[in-house]
Formats: C-alpha cells, sequence, structure tokens
C-alpha cells in the first residue's frame, strides 16, 4: 500500500522584480513583469503583478532590481522575502 502521509515537495516561486515603493523598513512593494506571447494572434502581451515583500537587507530603495522567493506567511499579504539585489 501507499502511504498518504508523504505530503509532495513543491519548489518555491523565484521571482525578479523592481522595488516600486518603500512602506516601512520591513516591508517593500515590489512589480513584477511577464511577458507572454497569445495563442491566437501570436502577440507579445506584457502583464504585471505587485507583491508585499519582507526585506532583510538594509540599504534598498525605490527602483532597485531584487530577486524575490516565496515562504510561509509573515503577516495577512506578505507571503515572499528578497533573495539578493540584481
Amino acid at each position: 500500500m501507499i502511504d498518504k502521509t508523504i505530503k509532495k515537495i513543491q519548489a518555491r516561486k523565484k521571482l525578479m522584480g523592481k522595488i516600486i515603493s518603500v512602506l516601512n523598513e520591513k516591508t517593500l512593494k515590489v512589480r513584477v513583469e511577464r511577458k507572454m506571447t497569445h495563442p491566437l494572434y501570436k502577440k507579445i502581451i506584457k502583464s504585471h503583478k505587485k507583491y508585499l515583500v519582507e526585506n532583510d537587507i538594509p540599504g534598498l530603495k525605490v527602483g532597485n532590481n531584487v530577486l524575490i522567493e516565496e515562504c510561509s506567511p509573515k503577516s495577512r499579504s506578505k507571503n515572499f522575502k528578497i533573495l539578493k539585489k540584481v
């Protein structure tokens, strides 16, 4: 029999984005842009999403590019942390 208590381990999302706002010393707002090709018309479409991110690296400013990673929830809306400045 297969043991059903074994959970599948999923890889954490890693996204690259730009800091658009510094809310306080521990919270940043990061905009992540994605490009995809439309399946029928073959046009490249840009879309974006904003994430609230836990900040552990001092000295980050608006306009810096950063690499963020999914983590356990830090608050109601923060589910990502900063890995490094790019």
